[in-house]
């Protein structure tokens, strides 16, 4: 087995690490669930995975193609609606949320909805979906996605999903449960987190092979670069056997690396 690894079996491998053991997330398909298969087939057994379609706590067996798809509920506790899966979130009982987006701002604001104008746009995505929902009621939300001055942006061109907003209290002003926003950035030069006072993203640690130079090189906002950071370990062997041969085998994802 290579111990060699292409950019996006980094960052699967990076968030599969932060979710712990017992804790409960919703994803969705492609990077989002290969990270938590990962996680449940290593680190984190106990990992209850939920799928906005309605599936509770499968064991999945190969990776769906949809939230819809029959494998959600694999050996799970329950196949429900999206509507219990919603007011789970709501309850406060789903630690973690799974996101992308086209753009992203220094206080985790997603777009997934336009580029340009909304009414006349360059480009027009599937939309929000469950993103703002999510969001707006799971404790902690995170993100993955490549890093360039084009998607980290504070020129967002829609806002899709809240992060902080505008910083500082903005969120919880805005009348989202107390508690809850961004929680780290998973890119393929580092990871970031977010000033516990102004709200604004943070390095905390650097991907393998990078200089904290490439941060700031990378984004089209300062990102904050504090004293002390750590430096994240690479993909062990047995996480990228376990990558390329029980989660993602046919290369669907990690071939986009």
């Amino acid at each position: 087995m290579s111990t060699q690894y292409n950019n996006m079996e980094l960052m699967i491998t990076i968030a599969a690490r932060n979710l712990e053991d017992g804790a409960v997330v919703v994803v969705g398909t492609g990077v989002p669930c290969a990270a938590a298969m990962l996680a449940q087939k290593t680190r984190s057994p106990n990992l209850t995975i939920l799928f906005e379609a309605g599936g509770v706590a499968p064991r999945l067996p190969a990776m769906p193609i949809s939230v819809g798809d029959s494998r959600t509920t694999h050996k799970g506790i329950k196949a429900t609606t999206m509507a219990e899966i919603m007011e789970m979130c709501q309850a406060g009982l789903v630690d973690y949320c799974f996101l992308g987006g086209a753009q992203i701002d220094r206080y985790g604001n997603l777009n997934s909805t336009v580029i340009g104008d909304y009414y006349r746009p360059k480009t027009r995505f599937p939309g929000s979906g469950g993103a703002n929902d999510l969001a707006s009621l799971t404790w902690r939300t995170l993100v993955v996605c490549p890093q360039s001055p084009r998607r980290f942006t504070d020129q967002i061109d829609f806002v899709t999903t809240p992060g902080y907003l505008t910083g500082g209290n903005a969120r919880e002003e805005a009348g989202l449960p107390k508690g809850t926003g961004p929680y780290r950035v998973i890119t393929d030069i580092g990871v970031y987190g977010y000033n516990e006072t102004t709200r604004a993203m943070e390095l905390r640690k650097l991907n393998p092979g990078r200089i904290v130079e490439d941060v700031n090189e990378n984004s089209g906002f300062e990102i904050l670069i504090p004293e002390e950071y750590g430096m994240v370990d690479p993909p062990t062997e047995e996480e990228l056997r376990i990558l390329r041969e029980e989660v993602d085998p046919d290369k669907i994802i990690i071939g986009r690396g």
